[in-house]
């Protein structure tokens, strides 16, 4: 069976090894010193100032909401997986949809201005599959109407712009460190800030509000354990050559998808340094979507329809057209990428693709060789 995704392991040994030290101590949450190292070798790994390691990549968005204050309209993406609206609507704030680009498949930046209103108060959007909003258009409006930024970076560990982490801009950046993402600690994720005084508050937000004996404010339990500090810790020096692989398995990709049948792909942006975290194609219609879902499930192959529905069309939010949106959400399918993904199976995908692609004609000019 070949899945969307699988998980990348360590070896148990070195796994182990880690886990023992936490072992030894009898510490193994509450901010232990497994992922006190984490937190230090992200920060340098990223080369940003303020990092914390918490328990998901949803709760940091929440976090990141209730730190800055937010209460009323957020202006957001469509585009996007489900955490990104629920945390705001689980916040008590009001998600504004506006439509996407339908080349990067990020916020349409010239669609924002005119959803802003006397009520909004902060811009959380989504840099998609690893690639990068138009941060600099998003912080001109934000300055403008003195609006608040939080990035959901979820998919963006590795992914850089002009030489910066992703993670890096915004009044706050989060993470997921789910399994299913190239960098993971089976559960988790990070909540990044480069404001100090806002830093502290997220620290004690993340632990209940609470010093020892001394309490300074409300809080949550964001915090994360020593075991899962520990996947991270084997995993963080491994990420130059995972991306190098997914790189290339990305590479063969588009070297054999038959891109003239109807294939598009989202397009990358100038000074942008990617993670090859995803590999999305866009069809021509959502029937032709459903064949190549049908063809490749037969031959053990699980692609994800990543991200499906459009989210201003689910059934608990107010409903705003994103016809771009809309329609991507109905097409996009992400293809099996994780790093010991086989060659000869990218060129079966690729191949089972291309033969569902070929018009009924092709297909029998195909077949007899004419």
């Amino acid at each position: 069976m070949i899945n969307v995704t699988k998980t990348y392991l360590p070896s148990f040994e070195e796994y182990a090894a880690f886990l023992k030290r936490a072992w030894d101590k009898s510490w193994i949450t509450n901010h232990g010193e497994l992922v006190q190292e984490l937190e230090g070798k992200l920060k340098d790994y990223l080369n940003v100032k303020n990092l914390l390691f918490c328990s998901n990549g949803t709760i940091v968005l929440q976090m990141a909401l209730k730190a800055l204050n937010i209460t009323k309209e957020v202006i957001t993406t469509p585009f996007s997986y489900v955490a990104t609206t629920n945390a705001i609507l689980w916040e008590g704030c009001t998600p504004v949809f506006v439509d996407i680009d339908p080349k990067t498949f990020c916020i349409d930046t010239g669609k924002i201005e005119a959803s802003i209103t006397e009520n909004t108060e902060a811009i959380l959007v989504t840099h998609v599959y690893g690639f990068p909003c138009d941060v600099e258009k998003i912080k001109k409006i934000a300055d403008q109407y003195k609006l608040k930024v939080i990035y959901d970076a979820a998919h963006a560990f590795g992914s850089g712009y002009e030489d910066k982490s992703l993670l890096s801009f915004g009044d706050i950046s989060t993470c997921s460190f789910h399994a299913t993402k190239i960098f993971h600690t089976v559960e988790g994720g990070c909540i990044v800030c480069n404001d100090d005084e806002l830093f502290k508050k997220i620290t004690l937000y993340r632990s209940f509000g609470h010093t020892d004996e001394d309490h300074y404010s409300i809080g949550i339990n964001a915090k994360n354990s020593e075991f899962h500090a520990a996947m991270g810790l084997c995993i963080l020096p491994k990420m130059p050559d995972i991306i190098k692989k997914r790189r290339e398995i990305s590479e063969l990709y588009n070297s054999t998808l038959n891109f003239d049948q109807g294939l598009r792909r989202p397009q990358n942006a100038s000074n942008f340094t990617y993670n090859y975290a995803y590999y999305p194609v866009v069809f021509e219609s959502e029937n032709k979507l459903r064949e190549v879902i049908e063809v490749l499930n037969k031959n053990g192959i699980n692609p994800r329809r990543y991200f499906h529905p459009s989210l201003n069309l689910l059934p608990y939010v107010q409903y705003r057209p994103c016809p771009i949106s809309e329609d991507i959400a109905q097409k996009v399918l992400c293809l099996p990428l994780y790093n010991d993904l086989e060659k000869k199976d990218v060129l079966k995908i690729s191949d089972l693709i291309n033969n569902t692609l070929l018009s009924s004609k092709e297909k029998k000019q195909y077949a007899t060789g004419s």
